[in-house]
């Protein structure tokens, strides 16, 4: 009688040790799981999320430094020096861009429509990060993503008011730029600013060649009430007109500005 009882105890406890370890092994096994979905989702789903936090923080950060830049443009300081914070990527005063207004006057000493042109090649303060691009372009801040059109987060300042329309130009110089991380300075230092005023405008065309010119088309079609005559995105240019009656004033300033990055 005491061997069946000692064989019965030891049946029992060898199945009650084949079960700890199987709920050791489904155990282990949930947390391998567990780690490796982590791994395939989670890590990347955690980087998105800090890339879309450093991207907001850039948009944040030019809509500051647009408007200490216009300082620079208008003249109401001869420098500035914004600190911006750098999350990889790169930041760099770069580009082609230019923008060209054709005016439809009337000359009255010769009673007769003339056209007049202002051209100025721009260029813009550009910071690259993860495929997205943020830029501070003529009196504007402006994004364009990897999958959607320029946007404008913080507008330039054109502006039109009853009778006169004031467009700025913004003609930016310098070839400098950081990549990596960590806080740099932007430094401009702006030039001799060029008022003209044109009399008499019965019709004005703007044409913009930016790699924002989609953001530019929707800043003109939109704010501005002007047409889109055309798009080309080849080569990245707008062109947008628009008539008054009666005719009005257009005023232009030409802002030129040398800036630094360090």
């Amino acid at each position: 009688m005491t061997g069946r009882k000692n064989r019965s105890k030891d049946f029992s406890s060898s199945e009650e040790a084949l079960t700890e370890v199987v709920d050791f092994t489904i155990t282990l096994g949930i947390m391998l799981l567990a780690l490796g979905v982590i791994g395939v989702v989670g890590y990347p789903m955690l980087e998105h999320m800090q890339d879309t936090g450093h991207l907001e923080n850039i948009e944040q950060s030019f809509s500051v430094l647009k408007p200490n830049m216009n300082k620079v443009v208008y003249g109401k300081a001869p420098s500035q020096s914004v600190e911006l914070k750098m999350h990889g990527g790169v930041v760099a005063v770069t580009g082609h861009s230019y923008m060209n207004i054709s005016m439809q006057t009337w000359n009255e000493s010769t009673s007769s429509a003339e056209v007049v042109a202002v051209e100025r090649q721009l260029r813009m303060i550009e910071n690259e990060f993860a495929d997205t691009s943020i830029a501070y372009e003529n009196t504007g801040a402006w994004a364009k993503y990897p999958q959607g059109s320029a946007v404008a987060i913080s507008k330039p300042d054109f502006a039109y008011d009853r009778n006169t329309l004031l467009i700025p130009m913004v003609t930016i110089s310098g070839s400098s730029g950081i990549s990596g991380s960590g806080l740099i300075r932007v430094i401009s230092d702006g030039g001799q600013l060029s008022v003209s005023r044109y009399e008499n405008v019965s019709h004005v065309n703007i044409t913009i060649m930016s790699d924002y010119y989609d953001g530019w088309a929707k800043y003109l079609n939109e704010s501005m009430e002007m047409h889109i005559l055309d798009m080309n995105a080849a080569n990245t240019t707008v062109t947008a007109g628009r008539s008054f009656s009666p005719n009005i004033d257009v005023i232009t300033s030409i802002s030129p500005m040398s800036v630094k990055v360090e």
